[in-house]
């Protein structure tokens, strides 16, 4: 064989070999927290939630398989860039989703974008995803924070709650959550007294509950989620907190916490939710498939990965391709209509649904398991997340 053939073929051989091993399929990767605080926000619930969007959609697109792959990323954006390169750069990942914890969100963003690959942002909270931080394969599902600020801070505001204090998750997602939450309080006519931050995973917030007591605002606004809220919550009790006039608003809270806190501890808390299991038929359809596979009633993290889930296999279909640039165009073309929610998808990639604004039952108000929430008022998309052109997304200049 000539010398030169030979070396041909053989550089060819090489790169099959180190060709990503889905190159024929479809992959979707679930990112998240599966053995922490949020664990149960969404963890392997969420994963699941993904491969009942991948058996509704058919188990394949454009002729080819569907294929699922999870990874626990620990609340460390290092140890999801690692991750998160690996999928991408060898095992052919397509399209990254759920990706709790803003920082890690954060990161992921920039590497999706590095590498030319879709993320659909479902449980980080930050509206810097969709704002400063946007990029043209980023999405934002779920909510954020400037929508839970105007729904559980604008409400709380309107209601006599005009002073607040806030407890605040000592990283992206907290500093994010409370500066939405601030703006739309003063907005409204009402005075932010202080903060207090504390690190992820605290087990003791007896100082920082004690800050919040003693500055006397009428309303301690948890800027924290999964079980630093369910703590949080739990020592503002034994505190007196609630007792001594002042209220607690869950500023991230879903259903899995309350389930988690029972209704005994958690009755009478206001949060914002964009999807609830037994809103109309199409959720508790939804929901009730989800119980059979779980035991356990879906948060908006776990529908809202099925709904991104979903929305990318069907835009994959409409694009005829699973190229990047194509999936990402039909995601911002094609209206969402399923069982976490209706609406459309901006420029900057903010998906824009309806939010809901509950109160947890009180235990003798709730009728059958898992019936915690009354609804207090619907918050229209419209008003609750900005205009791609007033997000800060450099894309829509």
């Amino acid at each position: 064989m000539n010398l030169k053939l030979f070396s041909a073929a053989l550089a060819t051989t090489a790169l099959f070999a180190i060709a990503p091993a889905a190159a024929q399929g479809v992959k979707i990767g679930i990112l998240n927290d599966q053995s922490g605080v949020y664990a149960d926000y969404g963890g392997k619930w969420s994963l699941e939630a993904a491969k009942m969007a991948v058996e509704d959609f058919g188990g394949e697109v454009l002729g080819q398989k569907i294929e699922i792959v999870s990874a626990d990323h620990q609340n460390k954006p290092d140890t999801a860039i690692s991750i998160a390169r690996k999928w991408y750069d060898v095992d052919g990942v397509d399209m990254i989703t759920e990706l709790t914890t803003s920082s890690v969100a954060l990161a992921i963003q920039d590497l999706s974008k590095e590498k030319k690959k879709i993320d659909i942002v479902v449980g980080a909270a930050t509206s810097r995803i969709t704002g400063d931080a946007c990029q043209p394969y980023g999405f934002h599902w779920a909510y954020d924070t400037h929508a839970l600020a105007v729904g559980t801070g604008g409400a709380l505001v309107k209601a006599g709650g005009d002073t607040w204090y806030f407890l605040t998750a000592d990283y992206a997602f907290g500093y994010a959550l409370e500066k939405d939450t601030g703006e739309i309080v003063q907005a409204n006519g009402g005075k932010v007294l202080g903060a207090v931050r504390h690190p992820l995973n605290s087990s003791d917030f007896s100082s920082f509950l004690l800050q919040a007591q003693s500055s006397k605002a009428k309303i301690v606004g948890l800027a924290n989620a999964g079980l630093d809220t369910a703590n949080s919550i739990k020592q503002a009790a034994e505190f007196g907190i609630v007792a001594g006039g002042q209220k607690l608003a869950g500023l991230l809270l879903t259903l899995a916490e309350v389930h988690g806190l029972g209704l005994k501890a958690s009755q009478g808390l206001v949060l914002t939710e964009a999807y609830y299991w037994d809103r109309d038929d199409k959720s508790r359809e939804f929901a009730e498939r989800f119980f059979k596979r779980t035991n356990r009633m879906p948060n908006m993290i776990q529908a809202g990965t099925y709904s991104a889930t979903l929305s990318y296999l069907k835009a994959v279909k409409a694009a005829g391709t699973k190229e990047t640039e194509a999936v990402a165009k039909k995601l911002k073309e094609l209206p969402v209509d399923d069982a976490f929610a209706k609406g459309n998808v901006l420029a900057n990639g903010r998906f824009v649904h309806d939010l809901y604004l509950f109160e947890v039952k009180k235990p003798e108000e709730s009728k059958k398991p898992w019936d915690y929430y009354k609804l207090i008022s619907t918050v229209e998309g419209a008003k609750a997340f900005p205009t791609a052109a007033e997000s800060g997304c450099p894309l829509t200049k």
